[in-house]
């Protein structure tokens, strides 16, 4: 059977050492099933508390200002903004910190 010359290169065989690495790498720190549990609940608390400020300080506003538009749903909305930013930029520091760590381990 010919293989076409245009066949394009794959990564595969080095996909599959850097997640035997990353899989070894685990099993010597000793992975923390904890941890992953706890990383969950500070996403969640990130993102829930500038939301529910945000719907305090509308209601606020709200009750001692008239006004034609609602400052409670706004502060909401940019609250559950500030808190999905908040967790997104947590998280790719780290994404960052891992993978810099794993770099710092392979060589």
């Amino acid at each position: 059977m010919a293989v076409p010359k245009n066949r394009p290169v794959s990564n595969f065989p080095k996909e599959v050492l850097d997640r035997e690495k990353r899989k070894l790498r685990s099993l010597r720190q000793g992975k923390r099933v904890w941890f992953g549990l706890g990383m969950f609940g500070m996403v969640g608390w990130s993102i829930a508390v500038p939301a529910v400020v945000g719907v305090f300080a509308g209601i606020w506003i709200d009750s001692n200002l008239s006004g034609r538009y609602s400052w409670t749903l706004m502060l909401f909305i940019a609250g559950l903004g500030l808190g999905c930013y908040n967790v997104w930029y947590w998280l790719q520091k780290e994404r960052d910190s891992i993978n810099k760590q794993g770099d710092d381990d392979d060589s």
